[in-house]
């Protein structure tokens, strides 16, 4: 399913990826219950975790630093670590959005590993984990097209790219309403081991059980 390059292992030696895919998605309205009510609980664990840190020592915190040296070399900022700040100190709590892009979301915020999500039906085959050159460009899940720049980590199939770590997943590939497969793509800079990736990938499984207990992991992987 996951093709990685010898270009990209040759520039993030270390770096790592995984993804886990779930066929006979159907979200239940007890399910979606559930899962606020653990969102809720998620909310006050992470300020309970992170509160009394500082936004310097907070970076500092692994994977945090990994992910923040990787976007300072593109001159950006870790989104996710945006996030977990509007949770922490201004006391905001996670948006209400698609309970499959929820799960993401929260499993981000708990383990703070950038990941991606999609309609696995509108990808075809097989997926290329590679370095982009810069010249590369793709529709953003705001509908913006844009071009990467070059040496990000992206993801791409015989259609085009469908994530990147800089610019984040595609529109094409999206979440819908009609989702019944979800693939979950995971990007770690290298400095990130790989039990970690494992218990990412088994707390969005978790959340998965409970929003769509009827849903069948296909498969679950980490390569490097």
């Amino acid at each position: 399913m996951l093709q990685i390059t010898e270009k990209l292992r040759a520039a993030y030696p270390g770096a790592r990826v995984g993804a886990i895919l779930f066929k006979k998605v159907q979200v239940s309205e007890a399910g979606e219950a559930d899962l606020r009510a653990i969102k809720k609980e998620l909310e006050a664990n992470l300020r309970h975790k992170y509160g009394d840190l500082s936004r310097s020592d907070l970076i500092l915190t692994e994977p945090l630093k990994s992910y923040v040296d990787y976007y300072k070399s593109f001159k950006k900022t870790y989104h996710v670590l945006l996030q977990l700040e509007s949770v922490i100190f201004k006391n905001r709590s996670i948006p209400k959005i698609n309970p499959l892009v929820l799960i993401m979301f929260m499993a981000e915020l708990k383990n703070l590993l950038l990941t991606a999500a999609h309609d696995f039906d509108s990808i075809s085959l097989p997926i290329s984990v590679d370095l982009s050159k810069g010249s590369e460009s793709y529709t953003l899940l705001n509908g913006m097209e844009k071009e990467l720049p070059s040496g990000d980590m992206m993801m791409g199939d015989k259609e085009g790219i469908i994530s990147s770590i800089i610019y984040g997943p595609d529109y094409r590939s999206r979440i819908n309403e009609k989702t019944s497969s979800a693939l979950y793509t995971v990007y770690a800079p290298p400095g990130i081991e790989e039990a970690f990736i494992i218990e990412h990938l088994n707390d969005i499984r978790h959340y998965m059980s409970i929003v769509s207990p009827q849903a069948e992991m296909e498969k679950m992987m980490v390569m490097m």
